[in-house]
Parts: structure tokens; C-alpha cells; sequence
């Protein structure tokens, strides 16, 4: 038998006062009507979250995959100069110190060229009479014979002097834009080359942790506080750093200008005009007190990835969504106030063990091979050619069973650069055997190419899927523009077939 006390202190502590008056009897039933009002209030708030969360639209997640300076970073720009305007015009005055960067890293690659040869020549003049070419590989008797060349003057050794400055730059340039930032050291010529031309060249980065969005954000936050406090010439963006450029302006054009320079760089074999944030064409427009990126320069600009970056932004209308005779019409409204998820990862052969962890629940992957990267090796491993690693690296993905399932869209990226090796008369068949005695032109090439990337998903796919292929050249943005059109259209589609909204 369980005994029950008729004492219950819940509802002892609950029972008004025995020795209550009207008063306080009429105060207390208002503030207990006025929890009453709010608890309720709080409930409904709760209801109504629930409603909107199960009315909001489900996320589209893409990976953007491939090799370093495949052009991941650039494409993601363009989708958001595409379709998220409004982001894209409140970050563009914050990637102008990145453009600086660009820029001085440009010309400090010339002048750290430059140097190596003045320094080899004026080694070269004080060897003994009694050194043969007997005592020499002929790699270097080779090299030897184009330093012996140069005609260098006093002209050459003026301009290290004035272009001094710049290395101070970049470093002011490397605090403003960390401080999640890293170098990444590496050879910067491939092992054939003579011991002494292969020089440490650094590279700026920026770490997981602290992403070129975050960068953006500190550096647009550091130039509202600029405007609010600072003189008027401060607020119209100049600064020491504008000051120094506009200043070397005149010698930074004089030195790719220069005829020798341009002889150490044929014979080098140094095409950096080729690299990914070249600018240094652009010296007049962008080493001006008045500069304000464009649009193709933020595109251009290059910050290297490291890690995962996750960029979120919501659809603005952009350009209309096509659509053919054969499938149901899609509406650009569709898609219209949709969060697209995108994320940026990190090509480094150290940095793709992270790409498995986020295959999950994924709508598109849109992997990036540059097809001109048929002659050039891996920053990071030398031995290791680029085309070779991208096909690789694109059997891996296919052959995923967990994205068995998920849309590929290949971008076969940098044709504008594989058209200009073509020009020079580089052969393929010297770096790719299995090309053999096919035409050694653009279009030629392209489709062997393609060819191979697409035998490549139909054989090692777990499942039947379509094959998706686009020739791109990610930093024109007018044609990149329509391509992206094509994806956006294709990607909503299957996500909402995914999601049962259309057959």
C-alpha cells in the first residue's frame, strides 16, 4: 500500500497566500496572465520557425574539384559575379590589395630572374681559362652559352635598385592580408635544369581557417574604418602601398619591355605571362592612384587555396535559364532566393585527402583539368606531370561509389593558353606519346582530350550517368558567363528530380 501525503508542497508553493487582499490577489492573476501572454507568444514564434524551415528550399551543394591553379577559385567568382551581384559589388574594392600582390609577385619573378643571370654571367667571366667543356654537363655548357650573351648595363642594374621597394610591398602586403595566411615553398623549374637556376620561389596562401572571404571581409572593414577617420586622400584608397606602385610605375613597365629580359625569359623557357594573376601587362591601368578593380581582374586575381573553403550565397535572377524543346521549361524565378552552398578545396596532392569527407549528400561536383598543362609538372612534386595527375585525380572521383549518384560536369579549362602553345609550335606528341602523328592544333587537341576524360567516366563509373563536358577559359567572364548558364540550369534540374518536384 503506498501512502500518499495530502501535503504537497508543489502545490503548497503554488496556492496563493492564505492572508491575500484584493490587491494583491488582482496583481498577481495580471502577471500570471502576463507569462500567460508570453509563454504563448514564444510557442507561436517556435510554430511559425518550424513552418518556415519545412517551407525553405533545400541548399544546392557543388564541390568544385581538381589540381591546384586549375581555376576552382575562379570559377566560383564567376558564378557569383553571375549570381550574387549584390555580394560580389560590396567585396570588389577589397581585392584590389590582392591584385597589388599579383602585381609586385609578377615583377619580383623578373627581377629575381634577372638577378640569377647577371650573378651566373658575372660568375662565368671569373672562371679559369683552363675549364673546358669536357668539365662540363651539357646542360650547363648550354646555359652557359646564353648567359655568355647578355649585354647587360647599368640600365638592368638601375632598375633593381629602383624596383628595391617592392620587396618591402609584399611583405606589407602579406601582413594586411593575413594573418591566417602561409607560404608554400617550391622548385620553380623542373629538376632537368642546371642545380643553380632552380630557385625557391614563395607563394602567398591562405589557410582553412581563415579563407580569402574572411580576408575580404577584414580588408573591407579596414577601409570603412579608413574612410570614417582618415583625410580625404585616404578615403579616395591611396596609401603607401598605392604611393609605392605609382612610383615604380614607369620601371615596372621598362622591365619586360627590355630586350634582354625578354632573351633570359625565351631561353628560359619562363612563360609567366601563362601563370594564373599575371598583371604585369596591366601596370599603367592598375599602378594609378585612381584604380578600382574590374570585374576580369577580381576573376584573374589569385590567392592560393588551402583547405576547404565553404562559400553560401543566395540566387539572385542573373541571366535566364535556357531551356530546350525536348525538356520541361525552367524558369530563372525557380531558382530565384535559393541557397547555393559551394566549396573551394585546396588541389594540392597534401590537400585531397579532405575531398571524401564532404561527398556526402552532394548535388554537383564540377571538376576543373586545364588541358594546357600537358608540358608542365606539379608545383609540389616535380616529377609529376599535370595532365597525368588531372586524369588521375578525375579516375579517383569517377569511381567513387559514394558519388555513384551525383551529377560531373568536367570543365576542360585553360584552352585560351592551350590555343597560344599551339601558336608557338610546342608539340603535344613530345609530352604525350599516345597523340602520335594526329594534327598538332587546337581543335585537334581538344578532342583527344576529351576523348580520353570521357573514356575515362564511362568505364570507371559505378552507374550508368550522362557525361558532361564544357571547353572553358574561366577567366573570360563573358564566356564563362553562358557556360555557367548551362551548369545552373542542369544542376537545378537534377536537384529538384532529386527531390521529386519535377519527372
Amino acid at each position: 500500500m503506498v501512502r500518499v501525503s495530502l501535503d504537497d508542497p508543489l502545490t503548497s508553493a503554488l496556492s496563493p497566500p492564505s492572508n491575500e487582499t484584493p490587491e494583491q490577489r488582482a496583481a498577481r492573476e495580471h502577471a500570471e496572465a502576463e507569462a500567460r501572454r508570453t509563454s504563448d507568444a514564444i510557442d507561436e514564434q517556435i510554430r511559425q520557425e518550424r513552418i518556415a524551415l519545412k517551407k525553405k528550399k533545400k541548399p544546392i551543394k557543388v564541390l568544385l574539384l581538381g589540381q591546384s591553379e586549375s581555376g576552382k577559385s575562379a570559377t566560383l567568382k564567376n558564378f557569383q559575379l553571375q549570381y550574387a551581384r549584390d555580394q560580389w559589388l560590396e567585396e570588389r574594392l577589397a581585392w584590389r590589395a590582392v591584385i597589388y600582390l599579383n602585381l609586385v609577385r609578377n615583377v619580383l619573378q623578373v627581377l629575381d630572374i634577372l638577378q640569377q643571370a647577371m650573378s651566373l654571367t658575372n660568375r662565368d667571366k671569373c672562371l679559369s681559362p683552363s675549364l673546358t667543356t669536357a668539365d662540363t654537363s651539357d646542360s650547363e655548357e648550354e646555359h652557359r652559352s646564353h648567359t655568355t650573351a647578355y649585354k647587360f648595363t647599368d640600365k638592368h642594374r638601375l632598375l633593381k635598385l629602383r624596383l628595391a621597394p617592392l620587396r618591402t610591398v609584399l611583405v606589407d602586403l602579406e601582413k594586411r592580408l593575413g594573418p591566417g595566411s602561409q607560404e608554400v615553398y617550391a622548385l620553380s623549374l623542373p629538376p632537368s635544369d642546371p642545380p643553380e637556376r632552380n630557385v625557391r620561389t614563395r607563394e602567398f596562401g591562405v589557410s582553412s581557417s581563415n579563407g580569402w572571404k574572411s580576408i575580404l571581409d577584414k580588408l573591407r572593414s579596414s577601409r570603412e574604418a579608413s574612410s570614417r577617420h582618415n583625410s580625404k586622400r585616404r578615403e579616395a584608397g591611396h596609401d603607401e602601398i598605392t604611393d609605392v606602385l605609382v612610383g615604380c610605375r614607369d620601371d615596372m613597365k621598362s622591365l619586360l619591355e627590355d630586350s634582354v629580359i625578354k632573351q633570359i625569359l625565351s631561353h628560359r623557357r619562363s612563360r609567366i605571362e601563362d601563370s594564373s594573376g599575371f598583371f604585369l601587362d596591366d601596370v599603367d591601368r592598375i599602378a594609378s592612384p585612381d584604380y578600382e578593380p574590374a570585374d576580369d581582374d577580381i576573376v584573374r586575381a589569385r590567392l592560393r587555396t588551402v583547405g576547404v573553403q565553404e562559400h553560401r550565397f543566395n540566387m539572385e535572377l542573373g541571366q535566364s535559364l535556357t531551356s530546350s524543346t525536348d525538356r520541361l521549361p525552367l524558369d530563372a524565378e525557380v531558382d530565384r532566393g535559393r541557397e547555393w552552398v559551394m566549396y573551394d578545396f585546396g588541389g594540392t596532392k597534401s590537400s585531397r585527402a579532405l575531398w571524401a569527407a564532404f561527398f556526402d549528400d552532394v548535388d554537383a561536383i564540377i571538376f576543373l583539368a586545364p588541358i594546357s598543362c600537358f608540358n608542365e609538372t606539379l608545383r609540389e612534386d616535380r616529377e609529376v606531370n599535370r595532365l597525368e595527375d588531372s586524369l588521375q585525380l578525375w579516375r579517383t572521383v569517377c569511381s567513387s561509389p559514394i558519388l555513384s549518384k551525383t551529377q560531373i560536369i568536367l570543365f576542360l579549362n585553360k584552352c585560351d593558353i592551350l590555343h597560344n602553345k599551339m601558336k608557338r609550335g610546342i608539340s603535344v606528341r613530345d609530352y604525350v606519346p599516345s597523340f602520335a602523328d594526329r594534327k598538332n592544333d587546337t581543335i585537334t587537341v581538344m578532342k583527344y582530350f576529351q576523348q580520353h576524360f570521357k573514356d575515362i567516366f564511362k568505364s570507371c563509373s559505378p552507374e550508368p550517368r550522362p557525361f558532361f563536358v564544357h571547353f572553358t577559359s574561366v577567366i573570360d567572364t563573358k564566356a564563362t558567363a553562358k557556360t555557367l548558364t548551362v551548369v545552373r540550369e542542369c544542376v537545378l534540374r537534377q536537384h529538384l528530380q532529386n527531390a521529386s518536384l519535377i519527372l
